[in-house]
């Protein structure tokens, strides 16, 4: 039996990243998740991403515990900070919003390549999208080309001709209807994800950013959300 490859994929138990991590499992990858406690407001995102990765029966699962919410300047690690909510149209929104973590997955990638590196690994998968999304600096192709040279000028094996690392982000340019259509094409279970900035009694709010961006995908894919929502 021909053995997998390895992949590291970024796992953060929303819909997104759930989605990549189902295209990852059904093709030539043994897969291992990486999450992070960095601060957020709450964990009930990484009790799913725990429970999306026994599902798609990853190798492994790791949560990484590190303090983002140290430096501030994101709604979502600063409990002072008001999560925005009913932003109207986002598509004619052009300011990031407060929810915008610093450079957040710059630092997830730096992690996943360090891992990538122990496990012999040349694939790291990431969830980002610059569509339906809310304006995040680093969540655009610009930004991915450009991590995956700095990576391999910084791995060890790439410098010593073992291997260069390959950053994939499989639903970049996809809409979230497509995003979605995709994972339900796989048979992914969306019950299983949360994308909710500001959860009321660990049902998402419904009015966030990501939760509207969530709905309206839905809605254009022509299904229907599982979650159950506050409002």
């Amino acid at each position: 039996m021909t053995q997998k490859k390895k992949a590291v994929v970024l796992l953060s138990g929303g819909l997104d990243s759930g989605t990549v991590l189902s295209i990852v499992s059904n093709s030539d990858y043994e897969c291992y998740c990486l999450s992070f406690r960095y601060g957020q407001r709450h964990s009930i995102e990484l009790e799913k991403a725990a429970q999306i990765a026994k599902y798609c029966g990853a190798k492994q699962h790791r949560i990484i515990e590190i303090d983002i919410a140290q430096l501030g300047g994101s709604s979502l690690t600063d409990r002072s900070m008001e999560v925005p909510k009913s932003r109207g149209n986002l598509d004619e929104v052009n300011e990031i919003p407060n929810t915008y973590v610093p450079v957040r997955n710059l630092i997830f990638l730096s992690y996943a390549v360090a891992w990538a590196e122990v496990l012999d690994c040349k694939d790291i998968f990431i969830g980002v999208n610059c569509y339906d999304y809310s304006g995040y600096p680093d969540c655009r192709p610009e930004f991915i080309e450009s991590f995956q040279r700095c990576a391999n000028l910084a791995s060890a094996n790439a410098v010593t001709g073992k291997g260069e690392i390959a950053i994939h982000a499989p639903i970049i340019k996809m809409t979230k209807a497509e995003i979605i259509k995709k994972g339900s094409e796989l048979g992914f279970d969306y019950a299983l994800t949360h994308s909710c900035y500001d959860p009321i009694n660990a049902k998402p709010c419904g009015k966030c950013d990501s939760c509207q961006l969530r709905l309206k995908g839905f809605r254009e894919a022509g299904l229907i959300d599982p979650v159950e929502y506050a409002d």
